[in-house]
């Protein structure tokens, strides 16, 4: 694309005015490193500009952005500019609220209340009933009943082998908590990443001849190994996905009215738990599309997706585009493992666009954020924020 078009998309970005697409296309163009600071010469300018004006005027803080951003080359012509650069997104999309905090381009304005977020631990419980802590940054082995090795965990991921004499199903289950996530390679060489708040129940062998089936509450991605003989298939509480392909994302919190399957590669199957197995129970999905399973009517549904949106969570990002404020925070919960109290009803069917760091951004900075663009008035008491 044309670096004058990416312009545009950047200014209509500060403007309120980016529509999905926009978003879309920026945020696939800031995946290249060397963008990343050019973006950040923008969100100076940007800041520079509307921060130092008390009562800014539209046309003028527009003349001196375009002339700070494009250095006196021909000016393009901005359309819907909305009242002046009241953002749409929680954090400075891409880059993050952590890189514009390290760099002091906000000031010394920033609030110094902490959130102290709660330290859960993973754990893995054993088929014996034994539950074991495992630490993040940690090495340590899995044993069997007979005291042979059937896996290793090294830092954050956990791989089981597969010595192929299994007769018989012996379950573990590895919990998430909030603020984590953790990797898992099955004994078939299936891996699988679990997000925050998430568990998932799987045999420590698979056996020959027998169906490989995992039960998973939360969310999760998998790479599943082809093995036609041995059919995959992902119980979601009232929903099985049988797979026939590789790539896939199923969303399954108890707290959501709704399973969500987003294929990426290869092809899968939803139906419902307990069904047989039949082509005529199953509601396929094809890649780029996200199948949503309703846990009341258990109606199965779907629609075209960008599948970036649902899987940006592997690498900390979280990705809203026209979400609600009270899902928005539903999600910053359980990605930071904080309590937020909104009681500002009004602002909780307010809609943004954003990206967020998790891994590189504090809640602090998420919400010094909001107060500073957006005047959201909270405060911190422990681990938890309350928004008035």
């Amino acid at each position: 694309m044309d670096f004058k078009e990416i312009e545009i998309i950047i200014i209509k970005y500060f403007s309120q005015s980016a529509n999905m697409s926009d978003l879309d296309i920026l945020n696939q163009w800031i995946e290249v490193p060397e963008n990343q600071l050019i973006f950040l010469e923008y969100v100076k300018t940007h800041f520079a500009v509307t921060l130092a004006m008390s009562d800014p005027d539209i046309e003028s803080v527009k003349e001196i952005l375009l002339k700070e951003i494009r250095k006196e080359k021909k000016r393009v012509r901005i359309y819907r500019l909305r009242a002046i650069m009241k953002y749409a997104a929680i954090a400075v999309v891409f880059l993050g609220i952590g890189i514009l905090m390290q760099k002091n381009i906000f000031g010394n304005n920033i609030t110094k209340e902490i959130i102290v977020p709660r330290k859960d631990v993973i754990t893995l419980k054993l088929g014996d009933g034994n539950v074991k802590i495992i630490s993040a940054d940690g090495t340590s082995k899995v044993y069997d009943a007979n005291g042979k090795v059937v896996g290793e965990q090294n830092g954050k991921e956990l791989v089981y082998t597969n010595n192929g004499k299994a007769t018989k199903l012996v379950y573990n289950t590895l919990t998430i908590p909030r603020g984590r996530r953790f990797n898992i390679t099955l004994s078939d060489g299936t891996v699988v990443y679990l997000n925050a708040g998430s568990s998932m129940t799987y045999p420590v062998q698979f056996i020959k001849n027998k169906n490989r089936k995992i039960f998973l509450t939360g969310e999760a991605y998998f790479d599943v190994t082809h093995d036609k003989k041995h059919p995959f298939i992902v119980n979601a509480s009232k929903l099985d996905v049988q797979v026939y392909g590789t790539k896939f994302n199923v969303s399954n919190y108890p707290e959501d009215q709704a399973t969500d399957v987003v294929l990426v590669e290869g092809s899968v199957g939803m139906s419902q738990a307990g069904l047989p197995q039949k082509a005529e129970n199953e509601f396929f999905l094809t890649p780029g599309y996200k199948g949503t399973f309703n846990k009341e009517d258990k109606k199965i549904s779907n629609e075209k997706v960008n599948t970036s949106l649902y899987t940006s969570w592997m690498t900390g990002n979280l990705v809203f585009r026209n979400e609600s404020f009270a899902k928005i925070v539903k999600k910053l919960e359980l990605h930071y493992n904080v309590q937020i109290i909104n009681n500002n009803k009004n602002l909780a069917n307010e809609t943004f666009n954003a990206t967020i760091e998790t891994d590189h951004e504090t809640i602090e900075q998420v919400f010094n954020y909001f107060k500073k663009v957006y005047q959201i008035d909270y405060t911190i008491v422990e681990n938890k924020i309350i928004i008035n």
